[in-house]
């Protein structure tokens, strides 16, 4: 599939999924953006740009942080993920926070808008993310930061989701996903320079960022039920993947993964997974 094909195929997802984006009783997105922004530690009148910017789950918690001198700017390629963020912000009363339509691979600001650049599990949907990052340092101060997450992908794991999750993907999945959904084509797709530290580093150091922190760290996962966490797969990034799927194999698919998931509810039948995440920060070069 090509870069543009795959970007609009991105882009019908999210803005299918923005009602539920993150909702539905599951929390994942929240705490792991709560705790990007704590290691990204805005500081109050700095302007924050977040990208791939959701229903504000970095974005939001920035604002707070930079206060109302500051400035927090989102950007999504889902109009209708963005819409919802704005009504967010509307309610929150928000003032010092704004929401666009943009492709995060072409960021449109001028020089030095930026004092701190956010993505949370945005950036890997970047098709060429080594070229889109390269084109941040322009729009960023001089030292300005960079903070983003990712998954920590685990070899002989179902890419996307956390270890648990393997033994619970029915062998008729992979069988009736194509040529470049396997899952050792997702982890070649995705995997290459976000899990080789060598290679992270030295790609962002190419795009223009210096002193790189990479933090393996582990965010909670929570749902009410096996079946709400199974409903909330479809308004995030797996919803390609469920998409993909004939129905038999996807209601298959459906039906391990509540059975699995219940074997670790606790007593209430709630759920809290710990999932691996990988945070990283860096620098704009002098």
């Amino acid at each position: 599939m090509d870069s543009t094909a795959y970007k609009s195929e991105v882009t019908d997802a999210f803005n299918n999924a923005a009602d539920s984006y993150d909702r539905g009783g599951v929390g994942f997105f929240t705490p792991m953006g709560r705790r990007l922004v704590e290691l990204a530690a805005p500081r109050p009148g700095e302007r924050v740009l977040d990208i791939g910017c959701g229903r504000g789950a970095a974005l939001f918690p920035a604002a707070r942080a930079v206060g109302p001198t500051g400035r927090a700017v989102g950007i999504d390629i889902a109009d209708t993920m963005v819409a919802a963020a704005r009504a967010e912000a509307a309610r929150m009363g928000a003032d010092n926070v704004e929401l666009l339509v943009m492709d995060a691979e072409r960021p449109r600001f001028a020089h030095r808008s930026f004092d701190l650049v956010l993505g949370s599990y945005s950036i890997l949907f970047l098709p060429d993310a080594s070229a889109a990052l390269a084109r941040y340092p322009r729009i960023m101060t001089t030292g300005g930061r960079l903070a983003f997450t990712c998954p920590v992908f685990e070899a002989d794991c179902f890419p996307f989701l956390p270890p648990v999750f393997t033994p619970m993907i029915p062998a008729s999945v992979p069988a009736a996903l194509p040529d470049d959904w396997q899952p050792n084509e997702l982890r070649r797709r995705y995997n290459g320079w976000l899990s080789d530290l060598g290679l992270l580093e030295s790609t962002l150091h190419e795009a223009g960022f210096t002193d790189v922190t990479v933090r393996d760290q582990s965010v909670p996962m929570s749902a009410k039920s096996p079946s709400a966490w199974v409903e909330w797969s479809h308004t995030q990034g797996m919803r390609l993947l469920w998409e993909r799927l004939p129905a038999p194999i996807a209601a298959e698919l459906r039906h391990s993964l509540i059975a699995g998931l219940s074997e670790l509810c606790g007593p209430d039948g709630s759920l809290v997974i710990d999932t691996p995440v990988r945070f990283v920060t860096a620098r704009v070069g002098s």
